[in-house]
């Protein structure tokens, strides 16, 4: 299926230009964008040990690592919209872990036929409509990731509707493989759903999300509020439900976010992370919490994250030199060019 979507992408975008030059008047336009970003992650308590990290996108410790080259392409011929958005890098390799090959460094490949302004229709791989965080560094006030994202989904291959219903008031709906596969040939496909809504001014915004499938099903809420120009809160909760033959699992996690820019070159970020595999598998790590201060700097192209974190789990999840700990607090410096 993501083949055929590629391809028909591709056809799209070669199109364009012959049509643009048939009829000067018709805007089509296309936008590339595009960005590398990169990290140092050291540890400031328990050193030496490798498994201080369970979440995505920053395992490496001790060292400079490549986070993601990232460049997308989205082009509008009439009410057609082609996207393909491509990684390299281990955000892509973690993002698509399922994926081999030249499939990995897919990020998103999609196209969208705007009906009329209320509906529009999107078939292909997808990022996840559940939580706040997403996959691009650019996207996100934290560099390293909450519990809730990294435990997934990340992705989804299939079709999807848009729906306005009302003036601040719209409805997702779609069919898709299972989770995180760009390529699946088995029978079973999941539900997924979205409902969003806002206050009339824009201030508070809230997302319903929906995930149910042969073996999962998920819930989501995300609340985005604006209480100040300078100041805005965010709050990320999932329950996520699994089967395995006669056996079941859950996990819960609560994210809370403030978010201060003290000038529009200077921001903070304080993230509060609550994880629990309630019945310790398959997960395996059993209840625990995180708190993350990010800074944020920018510097025309650039923008540098200076962040500290600190892990704490009720059993000793984290390595050392000498054997594990309950905690671990490490920090990272992140920088960004997008162009």
């Amino acid at each position: 299926m993501l083949k055929k979507i590629l391809i028909a992408s591709a056809i799209c975008c070669t199109i364009v230009p012959c049509f643009a030059q048939k009829d000067s008047t018709k805007k089509n336009p296309t936008i590339i964008s595009a960005y590398v970003e990169g990290y140092y992650r050291g540890l400031l308590k328990n050193g030496g040990g490798s498994n201080n990290n369970f979440t995505s996108f920053t395992n490496a410790h001790n060292r400079f690592n490549l986070g993601m080259a990232s460049i997308k392409v989205d082009q509008t011929l009439q009410k057609f919209t082609a996207s393909l958005d491509l990684g390299i890098g281990k955000r892509a390799d973690e993002f698509s872990y399922n994926d081999r090959n030249i499939l990995k460094n897919i990020k998103q490949a999609t196209l969208s036929y705007a009906v009329n302004d209320d509906l529009k229709l999107t078939a292909g791989k997808f990022a996840t409509h559940i939580g706040y965080e997403l996959l691009d560094a650019t996207s996100n006030r934290n560099y390293s990731m909450s519990y809730g994202f990294s435990y997934g989904p990340f992705f989804h291959t299939g079709f999807k509707a848009d729906i306005v219903i009302g003036k601040k008031t719209a409805l997702m709906v779609g069919i898709v493989d299972p989770t995180d596969h760009s390529s699946f040939n088995n029978k079973p496909k999941y539900i997924i759903a979205q409902i969003s809504t806002s206050s009339k001014n824009d201030k508070v915004k809230g997302y319903l999300n929906f995930l149910n499938g042969d073996l999962t099903t998920q819930y989501n809420l995300v609340v985005i509020a604006s209480i100040t120009n300078k100041v805005s809160t965010a709050f990320d909760a999932s329950i996520n439900q699994q089967k395995f033959g006669t056996r079941g699992s859950s996990w819960s996690s609560k994210a809370f976010y403030i978010n201060y820019d003290i000038t529009e070159k200077l921001g903070l970020t304080v993230r509060e992370d609550f994880f629990s595999d309630r019945t310790i598998s398959p997960i395996g790590v059993g209840s625990v919490n995180a708190t993350t201060l990010s800074g944020k700097i920018k510097m025309n192209k650039v923008t540098i994250i200076p962040e500290v974190r600190i892990d704490r789990g009720i059993t000793p999840l984290f390595s050392t030199k000498t054997g594990t700990a309950t905690s671990a607090s490490n920090f990272i410096v992140a920088a960004i060019y997008a162009f």
